[in-house]
């Protein structure tokens, strides 16, 4: 067998396992990054004897991971979730994570004699809540959908500014006084990108007519990822730009969105799994001992000072109540971001950081385990669990090339209003009418007084200037029923 066969061959073996331990690590309540840990460190140096110790590469392909992590984390995040508490998740990213750096860099500084730059420096490291972890984990618990969605807002936007930090204080230059305007241009530059790259993005995949379904997902993707270079190029936040753009993306109306969706979860699973592996495989079991003690104090202090505080700093003026508050402070969750900032402070020659890097691997090990497994016990402690919700609709598009129109495929879900509406009660605006209902696997023509039942799918056809008009008028009646209008709900 040649290397590009070994490397294929290894590489698709370690995917099935990573994916068939998914149903592993659920069924044991443990978030899925500890097994993928585990596998790289199985097939590590202590494990088989693949030794892999590039520090560049590692922290090279971590920040290509968190890019498409981000990516798959911005589209799939709803803006109606996160709507209501977006002053909340901006506290959390900004306030919170420069007072956890004060605060952690503080008590370490006190604590393990380390110096104020390395202290602070390990401060920026753990303070960033990472989205992959959150968002495998947060989306499988019953919480308030305020909760979630800050969390979701934080853990995708909190990367930017402590990347920032850790370059900064990596870097060993003194902080000047336009230090501060930097780090702001840097920010507001990095949104700007994101944000109007994501507009352009779904302004032209609206309007193109691509020969195939799967090149609107790779296109969808590839915006994502040219914003995060544009970013960069212009010394502002690539992350943040990959955020936004993900998020303008996923909530626009792009064609064959269903697909789209999904190719991103999948591509971020791809991403998850390929990082905490590689970090297993990075990571040298035999240094790990010594890092224990330093990776408990970090943790302590994390967990019980500066998190909380933090939290506490960041929304209190909000009047965000004590019970949410306390939910936010344990479900701060760390994963491979931490692990990647340590190895850029060490590609830059920051003297200590490699055992930062061992420190951190310790530490998120712990945190994951603690946090991870807690967290359903937490939520019901605080009682803030709430009953599964209906799911919220979704309208699949595709747009009819040289008519002018766009088909829209929607499911309807359990439980929905939509459910024994007859057809002539949807009222849907001039140019759109419902041509397919497809029912327990049998397609008809629908007549106006058929009535729709969960689990049909409707096929619609609409004219491109009523389409908006035509979900909106769908969504409303499915929320609230045939008297939607009523009732105040307009469906958007």
């Amino acid at each position: 067998m040649n290397g590009v066969e070994f490397v294929l061959g290894a590489g698709a073996a370690v995917l099935l396992l990573a994916v068939l331990a998914v149903r592993f690590s659920t069924r044991l309540g443990l978030p899925s990054l500890l097994v993928y840990l585990a596998i790289g460190l199985l097939i590590g140096e202590s494990g088989l004897g693949i030794r892999f110790s590039d520090t560049p590469l590692t922290a090279a392909l971590g920040i290509a991971g968190l890019v498409l992590i981000l990516a798959e984390g911005g589209l799939t995040t709803r803006f109606s979730v996160i709507r209501p508490v977006l002053s909340w998740g901006i506290a959390l990213s900004t306030v919170a994570v420069a007072a956890n750096i004060a605060i952690t860099g503080w008590a370490l500084h006190l604590l393990l004699s380390l110096d104020w730059r390395t202290a602070l420096l390990w401060g920026a490291v753990l303070s960033s809540t990472d989205a992959a972890a959150v968002f495998s984990v947060l989306r499988a618990l019953k919480v308030p959908p305020q909760l979630a969605g800050a969390l979701e807002l934080e853990s995708g936007i909190n990367d930017a500014p402590v990347y920032i930090a850790v370059v900064l204080l990596a870097a060993g230059d003194p902080v000047r006084w336009w230090t501060p305007l930097l780090v702001g241009y840097e920010l507001f530059a990095g949104a700007a990108v994101g944000v109007a790259l994501g507009f352009a993005g779904s302004w032209a995949l609206r309007r193109a007519a691509l020969p195939s379904t799967g090149l609107y997902p790779l296109a969808t993707i590839a915006v994502c990822v040219l914003a995060f270079a544009a970013g960069q190029g212009l010394h502002a936040s690539g992350f943040l730009a990959t955020y936004l753009a993900g998020l303008v993306l996923g909530n626009a109306h792009l064609p064959h969105r269903g697909d789209t969706l999904s190719f991103a979860e999948g591509l971020g699973w791809l991403a998850q799994i390929a990082l905490f592996v590689l970090l297993g495989l990075y990571a040298s079991p035999a240094r790990l001992p010594g890092a224990l003690i330093p990776a408990l104090v970090a943790g302590a202090v994390l967990v019980v000072l500066a998190r909380p505080l933090s939290v506490a700093l960041a929304l209190t003026p909000l009047r965000v109540a004590w019970r949410e508050q306390a939910f936010l402070s344990w479900s701060g969750l760390r994963g491979a971001v931490p692990i990647v900032l340590a190895l850029i402070a060490l590609t830059r020659g920051f003297p200590g950081a490699q055992r930062l890097v061992d420190v951190v691997f310790v530490l998120v090990v712990l945190l994951t385990v603690v946090q991870g497994v807690t967290l359903p016990l937490v939520v019901r402690w605080l009682r803030l669990s709430r009953p599964e919700q209906g799911r919220e609709m979704e309208v699949d598009s595709a747009a009819l090339d040289e008519m002018d129109a766009e088909l829209l495929q929607i499911r309807v879900p359990r439980p929905s209003r939509l459910h024994g509406v007859y057809l002539s009660e949807l009222r849907l605006p001039t140019g759109a009418v419902v041509s397919l209902v497809v029912r327990e696997g049998n397609g008809f023509t629908p007549r106006s007084t058929t009535r729709l039942q969960e689990g049909d799918q409707l096929l619609i056809v609409t004219t491109a200037g009523n389409r908006d008009r035509a979900e909106q008028r769908i969504r409303a009646v499915h929320r609230a029923g045939r008297l939607a209008q009523w009732r105040g709900e307009t469906g958007a």
